[in-house]
């Protein structure tokens, strides 16, 4: 699929990253279940609306997402004494297996008609259970192969698989749901992890992979550390928040199609790739910004998303909201990496890892909670009313993080001038 021969038109790191039989071999598969995770945005909670009953269909939507997500962390919190001696690829061929078997079984059940809500969560929540082991092991899978350089480009690459999923997924889902069940989309999303186990399975990497770090270890050394830095604490507070804010949107915006709109899951789609787009133009831009103060930038984009999500006021026209859906997208994208580059400037950085790895777990918890509250809410208002209350929440994100910097700013000077006055006294 890969040249590894060198062409001018491509950069050196990216001609030597490919060059590694390892990974030339992976990132396809890599790529195929980000595709089967980028159209089960729009299967999960199309499916979870056909299987809910009247009044009721919001909050299954909310806890179909969150039960896709969120037993994640409960994995990687009681898991950590059987799963932390497992090697990187064992660790991603068992996660993925499990996602196969069980999201396969998905569409099984809708065809003996034995899909009911209760089965339909306990299989996407027990298909989850592993995930952030999985993402751990996929990770840590090149370490030992790569150089420091290639690892940057490796992870640029995958992340440039996620966004392209968001861009793709969502539509191709969109598409096929006019002509098959929500459920089958489902059982594609299992099939590419299937391929994902086989083709991990059968790859040879060095032993000097093995084991992956328990994620609990590092979580709880770096939780204390991010309690003790009022600035990163900050910084994790507002993408809580943001994220939270953000979780309803995944459920309230395929009511908002089909109810506002009387549009389908084609349309749904459109909206997702309309945001995926706006994604990937804007962590491109943020590669040219030379210079960039951080805190303004971040605390800048939680605002401007929100304003993004107001035109979902209008329901008269799809335009409006695909519009600003895009906006808030093109804002989104950069949000990773900038925050990122704060903890690093911020954070000790023997201790870098273990505080990311406390972010992570953190930070798993907001947008599947967010999606419940969302899919609640949804069964006591409208969908635009939840859309334009996500933006308006994001919008006081913004000045309420500013003042609580500028408090912590305050403080850490204080703290400064301390031992000085203690030598006076």
């Amino acid at each position: 699929m890969f040249s590894v021969a060198p062409g001018r038109l491509v950069p050196g790191p990216y001609r030597s990253l490919f060059a590694d039989r390892t990974f030339r071999r992976l990132l396809p598969v890599f790529a195929l279940s980000d595709l089967g995770d980028g159209m089960s945005v729009v299967a999960v909670t199309w499916l979870a609306f056909a299987l809910g009953p009247d009044g009721g269909r919001g909050a299954l939507a909310g806890m179909a997402v969150a039960a896709y997500v969120l037993p994640g962390a409960l994995g990687a919190l009681i898991l950590g004494r059987w799963m932390r001696h497992l090697s990187a690829r064992r660790l991603l061929v068992i996660d993925s297996a499990l996602r196969a078997v069980l999201l396969g079984a998905i569409p099984l059940a809708h065809a003996a008609g034995l899909l009911a809500p209760a089965v339909y969560l306990g299989l996407l929540g027990a298909s989850s259970l592993l995930h952030a082991w999985g993402k751990a092991g996929k990770h840590s899978l090149f370490v030992p192969l790569l150089s420091d350089e290639q690892r940057l480009t490796a992870n640029s690459v995958l992340s440039t698989s996620l966004w392209s999923a968001t861009i793709v997924g969502p539509a191709l889902a969109g598409l096929l749901v006019g002509a098959v069940s929500p459920a089958w989309i489902i059982g594609f999303d299992a099939a590419t992890f299937a391929v994902l186990a086989l083709q991990a399975g059968r790859t040879v990497v060095p032993p000097t992979s093995e084991p992956v770090a328990a994620p609990v270890t590092g979580a709880q050394r770096g939780l204390s550390i991010l309690l003790r830095r009022p600035e990163l604490l900050g910084l994790l507070v507002v993408t809580w928040v943001f994220n939270l804010a953000f979780g309803p949107v995944e459920v309230a915006l395929p009511l908002f199609v089909s109810g506002n709109l009387h549009a389908g899951a084609g349309l749904l789609g459109s909206y997702w790739t309309a945001f995926g787009i706006g994604a990937v133009i804007g962590a491109l831009a943020l590669g040219a910004a030379k210079r960039l103060p951080l805190w303004p930038a971040i605390l800048g984009i939680v605002a401007g998303h929100g304003i993004g999500m107001l035109p979902f006021a209008f329901t008269h026209s799809p335009a409006p909201s695909m519009i600003g859906f895009a906006f808030a997208g093109l804002l989104y994208g950069p949000y990773s990496a900038l925050s990122i580059t704060l903890i690093q400037g911020r954070a000790p950085a023997e201790a870098l890892t273990s505080v990311l790895a406390a972010r992570g777990a953190v930070l798993l918890t907001a947008s599947p909670l967010g999606a419940a509250l969302g899919g609640f809410l949804l069964d006591r208002t409208s969908a635009p009313a939840v859309l334009v209350g996500c933006g308006a929440l994001m919008i006081a994100v913004a000045p309420v993080g500013a003042v609580a910097l500028k408090l912590s700013g305050d403080h850490r000077q204080r703290r400064r001038r301390l031992p000085d006055q203690g030598g006076q006294a």
